[in-house]
């Protein structure tokens, strides 16, 4: 099973490497990759075109249409009279323009408000596909951080583990230990190989899917430098970073943009029952070189025409009066998603503040933890060395230490990506907030990908 994963993967590096290497690895720069190649971002963006676009076509509907139109036409005709027959051809050439004004038409004003409103929607949908793209860069930018953080932990415990198999081995052959110590140093050595080739492989999968979404092979992301954190984001109170979502959040805009919308529809719905008034003004020119159907005489009219036109609906068998049912009734639904999506921000905010509060207070634990740890590996260590304790316990000690040590790493990549979907859920998200994180890191060797033995 490992060697189909190992080529799958390898294939999709390999295809991915076409694309060129990766030349800045800080999360910043891999974002800027990502906009560049990301099919579900690029999806976005030509979809906010194609709806500033749609918006822009309900102008038409209040602006003239202006119409040319050009005919031929041969006439062959038998003529009879109480005085005799004879034929009468001739032939007909016909060009004129057309021009028409709207000057009421409420139906086309509310198109054209509707319009308007499309650009606000557009962009709201392209900040949405922004931040979800901010935010799916980071986390595969720190999963992989992640795998590379156990994966290099476990290699360092595997050393303290071959260095201890080692020991009991030599102590097994000259006498001084059993062969239980034997197999039991043999049976972790054995279950850490496990581990690192589960580790590797989890950093090759993570490797794979950051490459994949920026568009580089080999995308080596930059680590941070030290224990520090990014500041606590401003403001300091959930309250306010609520009130705050409410206010900025592209998806309440979206459905903001929603009611109003489906208000204008049921004004379009409206104008069903009201009139329209156009005006129109036409030029035209019939030539008939040969004389009409009455008269042999060439003749050539030049005709002007404008005027005004209305149109006044009557009865349209009930389809206006159930086409503002229909509309009131979307209208009712735009207000609930309206509210459903205030609420949703509100709840994803509340949720993303106390995750990043709980983090932050978790990376404070975990750093009290790990200096326990080590602390009690030295003490474990010392015991060891005036016979009070066995290899084993060292062994448990330094496991300990590494599994507070990655689940450190852990939660501070936790935090700074907690930081990004708190911006996130508040709407607020955009390029700068990578910034801050950027400051806080530095390049940094990868793990060796060579596999266990």
């Amino acid at each position: 099973m490992r060697p189909l994963v190992l080529r799958a993967v390898a294939l999709v590096a390999a295809t991915l490497a076409l694309h060129g290497p990766a030349a800045a690895q800080n999360l910043g720069s891999l974002y800027d990759a990502a906009r560049g190649y990301d099919a579900s971002y690029q999806a976005a963006r030509a979809q906010a075109e194609a709806t500033t676009a749609r918006g822009e076509q309900a102008r038409a509907g209040i602006l003239p249409q202006v119409g040319f139109a050009a005919s031929a036409s041969r006439t062959d005709s038998d003529i009879r009279t109480p005085a005799g027959t004879g034929p009468r051809d001739f032939s007909t050439t016909q060009v004129g323009v057309q021009a028409t004004q709207p000057i009421y038409r409420p139906a086309n004003w509310a198109s054209y408000r509707q319009g308007q409103r499309q650009a606000a929607l557009a962009l709201a949908q392209l900040q949405l596909a922004e931040q979800d793209l901010i935010v799916r860069v980071g986390q595969a930018y720190f999963d992989l951080l992640s795998a590379e953080d156990s994966l290099r932990l476990i290699r360092a415990q595997k050393a303290a583990v071959a260095e201890q198999r080692a020991t009991a081995q030599r102590n097994f052959d000259v006498g001084n230990a059993t062969v239980t110590d034997q197999r039991e140093a043999q049976a972790r050595y054995d279950l850490v190989v496990a581990q690192e080739i589960a580790a590797e492989n989890d950093r090759q999968v993570r490797q794979v899917a950051l490459d994949q979404l920026v568009g580089r092979g080999g995308a080596t992301p930059w680590a941070p430098t030290g224990a520090a954190l990014p500041a606590p984001p401003q403001p300091a109170d959930l309250a306010t970073w609520v009130a705050l979502a409410e206010d900025t959040h592209p998806a309440i805009a979206q459905a903001r943009i929603g009611v109003d919308v489906a208000a204008l529809e049921t004004e379009k719905a409206n104008a069903g029952h009201l009139p329209t008034i156009d005006a129109t003004l036409s030029y035209g020119v019939n030539r008939n070189p040969e004389g009409t159907l009455t008269t042999t005489t060439p003749t050539t009219v030049h005709a002007t025409q404008a005027g005004v036109q209305l149109n006044l609906p009557l009865f349209a068998g009930f389809a206006v009066q159930n086409r503002i049912r229909e509309t009131l009734a979307l209208e009712d639904q735009a207000r609930a998603q309206f509210d459903g999506a205030r609420r949703n921000v509100a709840q994803a905010t509340r949720t993303a503040w106390l995750g990043l509060a709980s983090g932050r207070s978790r990376v404070a634990a975990l750093e009290a933890a790990e200096a326990s740890s080590r602390s009690a590996l030295e003490a474990t260590q010392l015991g060891y060395q005036v016979g009070v304790r066995v290899s084993l316990d060292v062994l448990n000690a330094q496991a300990q230490l590494y599994q507070t040590q990655r689940d450190l790493a852990a939660a501070r990549y936790a935090v700074l990506l907690g930081d990004l979907r708190l911006r996130q859920a508040a709407g607020t998200l955009d390029a700068e907030a990578l910034r801050p994180i950027d400051a806080l890191l530095a390049p940094a060797p990868m793990a060796e990908a060579s596999p266990a033995r």
